[in-house]
């Protein structure tokens, strides 16, 4: 591959011989820090803990007041709550929509955990469409057959740092009467048609922990348009339900006790969200650059590919994810990443399986530690082994996912990207005789697959 614009491939005759063939391995390239506080967050954060100022307990506390302040009006949000992780947050999302025990959910199987796990732990039941295969984002046109009278919810996500298509999402939802919870962990600032993600549905859940775009400690937040959805899940997760901030609904007073979810969050927490808020647009920015260049300078990748995006969507690339041919490369997808980590550029593939194939998603026959969801899907009747989902299977298979946190803008470290991933594909013959010189290895040295095929993870 002759990567576009970089001089250094252009006096290449022959390629180099790979560091995982024994070659050099070139000088790594650097990501920014992130997170990093600024001399201002530090110094708050310092003086909370120097007065002993550790616990917040609701809008009351100035600190919290501050933050949540500040975050709704960065989302574009009447309401706003901190919450000790972006798990929470859905948790709570859920729990403010007054989803039961037996209710179901509809969401994507391409995914971090947290997206199922928040509908477990109500009690409720997931249910699975099928997602794009090029991005694996939930698929519009999938939901509307699975919504059944049992439907109380839609948590769509934005993977990726990637906006699900929200306008076709909504339009399915307000048809049928349908809230909506927007997973935004991965995708603080993602925009589609102008408006953030996170403000088209009827609650936002994200998290702030440090590897997040809005990246502090363990940390997150709620997002909602609706007084009565904030106070419901504020009364289920919060210290007395936040009784004691202005506005707290007369008739919820009864119901006011201490059975709830800890997922109050520290004032030194909520202090560096504030502070963080003040650079992540400009951070953002910077990780968008850096994608257009690099995404210009391997257009010309045989065995890669990037996903597409209409002109009214805008990632902000928690991470950046690709598609790997492995049909085209001739060498599997295991051996591309490891020669990429031979020359210090480390990629990998974020999503194993989908997630209803995973062992404890299993409603009969699970046979590890016990979950508090076990009976309530054989109760359902669920059986997720039994469907198919073949954009998510795809997607699991060929995606290749990496870190992003080229945070300011600068051509010359996107070039020395793109002449690893040059240097890697125009070596694609001796990677293949290398594969096939360790496929012959005595049967003692254990070959590693990336992921398993979908038959064995159905075993």
């Amino acid at each position: 591959m002759a990567v576009k614009n970089s001089s250094s491939t252009r006096r290449r005759s022959r390629p180099k011989k790979l560091a995982l063939l024994g070659g050099k391995k070139p000088a790594p390239v650097h990501a920014d820090q992130h997170p990093a506080l600024s001399r201002r967050a530090l110094k708050r954060a310092y003086e909370l803990l120097e007065k002993g100022m550790t616990v917040g307990l609701g809008k009351h506390h100035p600190i919290i007041k501050e933050a949540e302040d500040a975050i709704a009006r960065w989302q574009g949000v009447k309401h706003c709550m901190v919450v000790a992780s972006g798990h929470a947050s859905l948790q709570m999302s859920l729990v403010g929509l007054e989803i039961e025990p037996g209710d179901e959910v509809i969401t994507t199987p391409y995914s971090w955990g947290a997206s199922t796990s928040c509908i477990l732990h109500c009690g409720a039941i997931p249910v699975f469409t099928d997602v794009h295969p090029d991005t694996g984002l939930m698929d519009p046109r999938a939901i509307e057959p699975l919504i059944s009278k049992r439907t109380r919810a839609i948590l769509p996500v934005h993977i990726h740092g990637q906006p699900a298509d929200m306008p076709a999402i909504m339009k399915v939802a307000k048809r049928r009467g349908i809230p909506v919870v927007e997973d935004g962990s991965q995708a603080h600032g993602a925009r589609v048609g102008g408006k953030k993600v996170g403000c088209y549905g009827d609650a936002g859940g994200f998290s702030c922990m440090g590897f997040k775009l809005l990246g502090t400690m363990e940390a997150g937040y709620l997002s909602t348009p609706h007084e009565d959805l904030y106070w419901r899940a504020a009364l289920c997760c919060q210290h007395m339900g936040r009784s004691p901030d202005p506005g707290f609904p007369r008739k919820l007073l009864p119901y006011v006790d201490s059975l709830v979810y800890s997922y109050r969050l520290s004032p030194v927490a909520a202090v560096l969200i504030t502070e963080q808020l003040k650079k992540v647009d400009r951070e953002i920015e910077g990780r968008r650059k850096n994608v257009r260049k690099l995404r210009k300078l391997l257009q010309g990748s045989r065995c890669l590919s990037f996903p597409s995006y209409r002109a009214d969507e805008e990632p902000s690339y928690y991470t950046l994810t690709m598609n790997y041919s492995a049909q085209n490369a001739g060498v599997r997808r295991e051996t591309f990443i490891r020669a990429l980590a031979a020359e210090g550029v480390e990629v990998g593939c974020y999503v194993p399986a989908p997630i209803p194939y995973w062992e404890r998603m299993r409603a009969r026959g699970y046979k590890g530690p016990r979950t508090i969801w076990t009976r309530n899907l054989a109760a359902a009747g669920t059986n997720y082994r039994s469907r198919r989902l073949p954009g998510c299977e795809e997607k699991v298979l060929k995606s290749l996912d990496m870190d992003w946190n080229y945070l300011k803008y600068d051509p010359r470290r996107m070039e020395k990207l793109a002449d690893v991933f040059g240097k890697v594909e125009e070596n694609l013959p001796a990677l293949r005789d290398w594969e096939r010189s360790q496929d012959k290895l005595p049967s003692t040295k254990v070959k590693r697959k990336v992921r398993p095929s979908r038959r064995e993870v159905l075993k």
